[in-house]
């Protein structure tokens, strides 16, 4: 039987993908609203998050109730 091991950098590349699905059926949302409806653990899904800020995938406005993450689309 062969082991598959996944290493962080896959689990936040896969949870990556995640949030951006997620998004893309949703629309915009909250850091809060937004990590609860991945069910990833919070560490990852901030990693994530980053990962597709970085690649100008998401947009991140700050609001006066938090941040509001949303698909760049371009």
């Amino acid at each position: 039987m062969a082991t598959v091991t996944t290493t962080l950098v896959d689990q936040i590349g896969e949870t990556a993908g995640t949030v951006w699905h997620t998004l893309d059926e949703c629309g915009p949302l909250s850091y809060t609203k937004l990590i609860k409806r991945i069910d990833a653990p919070r560490d990852v899904s901030l990693q994530a998050i980053g990962w597709l800020a970085r690649e100008d995938k998401i947009e991140i406005e700050e609001t006066n109730r938090g941040r509001i993450i949303s698909l760049t689309y371009r």
